[in-house]
């Protein structure tokens, strides 16, 4: 039996067919139920790709199984102030579930992780739900663990609030 190709890369947001499979994945992701559980905005469709060329230190990752986009990474270089270094934040992280189980979600955390250390990075960050149980694995298995700066402080949480 022959293995479809997968192809990873780190993507060019100035060539339309990476901007229409960044569009396509980030659509499907928030569609999903670990996403947002609707499709995104007219405005956010409209302004996403702009948005996303402009800010400074957006990095995005594709993932092709043959030539089918499979999985997207859309990251962020922050900056640690303690270690005076910086670090890469993924935002949003998605594999389509007919792809799921085929290593990609793992292979992307590979490249990204190589592209932080390019960078220079000291650390990776993200966030994930709590019942978000398929994708913890996967972050686990790749060596993630919940953020503790101070031991006897506990573990870091992530807050927002809406502006």
């Amino acid at each position: 039996m022959n293995e479809m190709p997968l192809t990873l890369f780190e993507a060019d947001l100035s060539r339309p067919e990476h901007q229409e499979a960044t569009l396509h994945l980030l659509n499907a992701y928030a569609m999903d139920p670990m996403g947002d559980g609707r499709p995104l905005s007219e405005i956010a469709r409209r302004e996403v790709i702009p948005g996303l060329r402009n800010h400074p230190t957006t990095v995005v990752f594709l993932a092709f199984h043959a030539a089918e986009p499979a999985g997207l990474a859309i990251c962020f270089r922050g900056f640690s102030t303690f270690a005076a270094r910086p670090l890469l934040n993924i935002s949003d992280y998605f594999v389509v579930p007919a792809h799921r189980g085929m290593g990609i979600g793992r292979r992307l955390l590979e490249v990204i992780e190589q592209c932080a250390c390019r960078l220079g990075c000291c650390r990776l960050t993200l966030e994930v739900q709590e019942n978000n149980h398929l994708a913890r694995q996967v972050y686990a298995s790749a060596g993630f663990t919940q953020a503790v700066h101070v031991p006897a402080a506990g573990g870091a949480l992530y807050l927002t609030k809406p502006l």
